[in-house]
């Protein structure tokens, strides 16, 4: 039996936008309202006929998916793709205009962070009331009444009012109460963007917990690791509709190739390029090399190839070329380079129009938007050389596949690396 069962779901809002002349007076707007009035007292049962106009906005539209128990399941998409109404959907916060879902088991969500907190109360009431109103018995809160105190770390201030926390604590003291239910189905939203990097590992760790107990949990996040870390499988929402279901891998692979435009730098005119002009390049392609698709977004570890296309000057001989890209920080720090002479490759530039490529097997770059250099030499001089290409964004991912989400870092470079113990003799 399944744990949760979409079938055909679909949410209507209707949006109204109220008529207004761009310039009004007050004796406009008063008149306005009388005659408004006025109509309501001579036909008291007539529409109200402000000029308004009616749109239709589809939040979610024929969803059908089948959950099984013990499925964690990664929800992702850009924003208002419809990942947090269909979660509202679920958790029974708001009504489908059409479908039927079934639902076996318990169900608790992590949407709003801190709702139901009481800000004159202090920390250990708000322990008792939160968790009351998030479908905890008292005894149940008793009984694990420190362990929440001691993953928050807000022990020295539970009487202190939470009117007078910092608005890290407050999320901290919210999330440990929220994350302490234990319902059969978990519905989480984006809840694990908050507080600091150690508080956010503690979260992840927590999460890996309730996966290994065998519930089901439903996870929306714009963080790729953290879903590739947790979930067995992921959907994708685009515009409302569902668009893919299926592994993790091939969701994420998916999503960043379709979240915006693609990476292409078309630099066939920039004018402040440095060098011969022997040969120059014409544009720089981002490409997922294991499935061909253009890519908007990198994610840590992944297989990516970037192709440069150039042109040469019919010189004669092809000419020796030796081509480099970097990536900095967008503070303009150097993360690596990547030269062809440095691996003993000869690339060669021949007359007319041509592509060389660089393939990356795990790209190494964690989180962050980064900028790109192109330099080159043909014949040992320099041919073309063009500083601050364009930019990128990485998402952090399973870089060394092991499902582990890496220590939260702001820009880094990810390494291959082993670990080894030394016999000891006996």
């Amino acid at each position: 039996m399944p744990a949760i069962k979409i079938e055909n779901l679909s949410k209507r809002y209707i949006i109204g936008h109220q008529k207004r002349e761009r310039y009004t007076a007050l004796r406009d707007v008063m008149m306005h309202k009388l005659r408004g009035v006025g109509q309501r007292l001579m036909h008291p049962l007539s529409p109200n006929r402000e000029e308004v106009d009616v749109e239709e906005f589809w939040a979610l539209q024929a969803i059908n998916l089948e959950i099984q128990q013990g499925d964690r399941v990664g929800i992702i998409g850009r924003n208002g793709a419809g990942k947090s109404t269909l979660l509202k959907v679920l958790s029974r916060i708001i009504e489908p205009t059409k479908g039927r879902i079934t639902i076996n088991g318990r169900i608790a969500s992590l949407l709003e962070v801190g709702t139901g907190f009481h800000p004159e109360l202090s920390g250990r009431e708000n322990i008792f009331l939160n968790g009351a109103i998030l479908g905890m018995s008292r005894s149940e809160i008793k009984r694990k009444f420190d362990e929440i105190v001691d993953f928050s770390g807000t022990e020295k201030f539970l009487d202190t009012p939470v009117k007078r926390y910092s608005s890290g604590m407050y999320v901290r003291l919210a999330f440990a109460v929220a994350a302490h239910l234990e319902p059969e189905i978990l519905i989480v939203d984006e809840v694990l963007a908050v507080g600091d990097a150690e508080f956010q590992k503690k979260c992840i760790g927590k999460m890996e917990d309730v996966g290994r107990s065998g519930r089901t949990v439903l996870f929306v996040s714009h963080n790729m690791a953290a879903v590739q870390s947790l979930c067995t499988s992921a959907v994708i929402l685009k515009g409302g509709r569902l668009i893919y279901s299926g592994s993790v891998k091939d969701a994420v692979t998916k999503y960043v190739s379709e979240v915006g435009s693609e990476i292409t730098a078309s630099i066939s005119e920039r004018r402040d390029r440095k060098g011969s002009q022997q040969f120059r390049i014409k544009s720089i392609r981002f490409i997922d090399d294991e499935t061909n698709a253009p890519l908007s977004v990198l994610v840590s570890g992944m297989a990516v190839r970037i192709e440069l296309d150039y042109e040469a000057k019919d010189i004669g001989a092809p000419i020796n070329a030796d081509v480099s890209l970097g990536f900095y920080t967008e503070a303009g720090a150097l993360m690596f380079a990547c030269r062809s002479s440095v691996i003993g490759v000869s690339l060669k530039a021949r007359p007319g129009t041509g592509t060389w490529y660089l393939r990356i097997k795990k790209w190494p770059l964690n989180r962050g938007v980064y900028r790109y250099t192109v330099y080159s030499e043909g014949n040992g001089q320099v041919a073309d050389w063009v500083t601050d290409v364009g930019t990128i964004s990485v998402e952090t991912g399973d870089y060394y596949g092991t499902g582990k989400v890496p220590a939260a870092m702001a820009q880094g470079v990810f390494i291959n690396y082993e670990w080894a113990m030394k016999a000891v003799p006996e």
